[in-house]
C-alpha cells in the first residue's frame, strides 16, 4: 500500500510537469498568434485575397506535422525524447524565419509548412509520462493539455496588440524566438528521463486497433478543425458585425477569456470531486455543437457572436485538458509515443483541415456553410462520445486499498481519480 506521502506528486514530478507545460505553451502560443489578424494581413499580400489560399496557409503547418508526428513520435521511443524535441524546436524556428521574410502568400505557406515540420507534440507528452508516476499522469497531460488553451486564449489577446506593434514579421519572428528559449527549457530545466529497457516495438494494431483511442483521435481531430475553420471567418465577422478594428479585437478576446476560465473552472472541479469526468466531456462536446450552431444563425449579430465565443472557449478548454491524459492512460506503455503520435497526428490533420476547408468553402459556398459543416462534424463527436468507457484504473492506485474512482456509479463513464492531497 502506497503512504501518502508516496501518492504526493514529487518535486521531480512538478518540475517535469511545468516545465514541459511551458515548452508546449511556448511553441503553441507561436503557431496561435497569426490565427486572430493573419486573414486580414494577407490582403495586403500577393495572393491573399484568395481564402482557399488563406485557409491553406493557416493550416500548411498541420499537414506537415500530419506526416511527421507517427516518425517523430517513434523515433523518441528509439534515440531519446529530448534529442527529438530539440531538433523539432529548430525546424519550428527556421519556419518562422521562413515565413518573417516572406513577401507572398506562397512563401509563408512554406514556412509554415517547415514550422509543422518540427513535430514534436507526441514527443513531449511521451516524455511526460516517462517522468510521472502513473497515479500522477492524468495530472500531468492534463496540465500540458490545458496550456494548449490557455495560450491560445492568450495568443487572441496579443495578437492584435503585437500586429499593430511589430507587423506579422515581428510575429513569425518571435515564434521563433520562443521556439529557441522552449530549446534551453528542455536542456536546463526538463529533468532527465530515467534509463529505458530494451522497449518492445510499438504495436500499430493495438493503436489503431482501440476503439477507445479511435474516438479520442476523432475528437481531438474536430475540435482542432472546427478552430481553425472559425479563424478564418471570425476576425472579419467581428469587423463587420462591430465595426471594430482589427486592432482593437482584444477588447472582445480578453473578457470573453477571462469570463471562460471562471465559467470552466466549475465543470472541471464538479468532474474531479463527484468523478463525473463523461458527464462533463459530454456536456463539452454539447456546448461545441451549440456554439457552431449559434454562429451558424447569429454570425452577423455582434452580441450573439461574443456569446458564442465565450461559449466556445469554455468548451474548448475543458476538452482540452481531457484529451491528451486519457489518451496517455489508456494506450499501452510501449506503445505510448507511438499512440500519442497517432493522436497528434490527428490534431494536425483537424488544424490544415479546418484552415484548407473553412477557406474553400467560405469563398465558395459563404460563411454559414463553414459553421454548417463543424456543426455536422461535432454533431458526430456527440453520438460516438456517448459510447466512450473508463480507462483501467492505475495500479499504485489498486493498491491503495481505495475505492474504485475511475468508474462513474451510475453510468460507467469516464471519471477521474479523487484528488491527492
Amino acid at each position: 500500500m502506497f503512504s501518502p506521502k508516496t501518492e504526493r506528486m514529487s518535486t521531480l514530478e512538478l518540475r517535469s510537469g511545468a516545465s514541459l507545460a511551458a515548452i508546449f505553451a511556448l511553441r503553441m502560443l507561436g503557431l496561435f498568434l497569426i490565427l486572430p489578424v493573419f486573414t486580414e494581413y494577407a490582403k495586403t499580400l500577393p495572393g491573399g485575397a484568395n481564402l482557399t489560399l488563406v485557409g491553406f496557409a493557416l493550416g500548411a503547418y498541420g499537414l506537415t506535422q500530419a506526416l511527421l508526428h507517427i516518425p517523430f513520435g517513434m523515433a523518441s521511443d528509439r534515440f531519446g525524447r529530448k534529442r527529438v524535441i530539440v531538433i523539432g524546436l529548430l525546424l519550428f524556428a527556421a519556419g518562422s524565419v521562413l515565413a518573417a521574410l516572406a513577401q507572398d502568400i506562397t512563401v509563408i505557406i512554406a514556412g509554415r509548412c517547415l514550422q509543422g515540420a518540427g513535430a514534436i507534440s507526441a514527443a513531449v507528452m511521451a516524455l511526460a509520462a516517462d517522468l510521472t508516476r502513473e497515479q500522477h499522469r492524468t495530472k500531468v497531460m492534463a496540465l500540458i493539455g490545458s496550456s494548449i488553451g490557455v495560450v491560445f486564449a492568450l495568443s487572441l489577446v496579443l495578437a492584435p496588440l503585437l500586429y499593430a506593434g511589430i507587423g506579422m514579421s515581428g510575429i513569425f519572428l518571435l515564434t521563433g524566438a520562443l521556439a529557441l528559449g522552449a530549446i534551453a527549457l528542455i536542456a536546463y530545466v526538463v529533468p532527465e528521463p530515467p534509463p529505458r529497457l530494451a522497449p518492445q516495438p510499438p504495436r500499430f494494431s493495438e493503436v489503431l486497433g482501440n476503439a477507445q483511442l479511435l474516438r479520442l483521435n476523432f475528437g481531438i481531430f474536430t475540435l482542432h478543425l472546427v478552430q481553425m475553420a472559425m479563424f478564418v471567418v471570425i476576425p472579419a465577422a467581428l469587423i463587420e458585425s462591430g465595426a471594430l478594428p482589427l486592432t482593437e479585437h482584444w477588447k472582445v478576446y480578453l473578457p470573453v477569456v477571462l469570463a471562460s476560465f471562471v465559467l470552466m473552472l466549475p465543470l472541471i472541479i464538479y468532474a474531479e470531486k463527484r468523478g463525473r469526468v463523461k458527464q462533463v466531456f459530454i456536456t463539452a462536446v454539447s456546448l461545441l455543437l451549440l456554439t457552431q450552431a449559434g454562429f451558424f444563425f447569429g454570425i452577423s449579430n455582434f452580441t450573439a457572436l461574443v456569446t458564442f465565443l465565450l461559449v466556445f472557449f469554455v468548451a474548448f478548454n475543458v476538452l482540452e485538458a481531457n484529451l491528451p491524459s486519457l489518451i496517455s492512460r489508456i494506450a499501452p506503455p510501449h506503445s505510448r509515443g507511438a499512440a500519442l503520435g497517432v493522436y497528434n497526428t490527428t490534431q494536425a490533420l483537424g488544424l490544415f483541415c479546418g484552415g484548407w476547408l473553412g477557406g474553400a468553402t467560405a469563398q465558395h459556398l459563404g460563411v454559414s456553410a463553414v459553421f454548417a459543416l463543424t456543426a455536422l462534424l461535432a454533431l458526430i463527436w456527440l453520438l460516438l462520445t456517448a459510447s466512450m468507457q473508463a480507462p483501467a484504473l492505475p495500479a499504485a492506485r489498486k493498491n491503495t486499498g481505495q475505492p474504485d474512482a475511475s468508474v462513474d456509479p451510475v453510468s460507467g463513464g469516464l471519471a477521474t481519480l479523487p484528488k491527492q492531497n
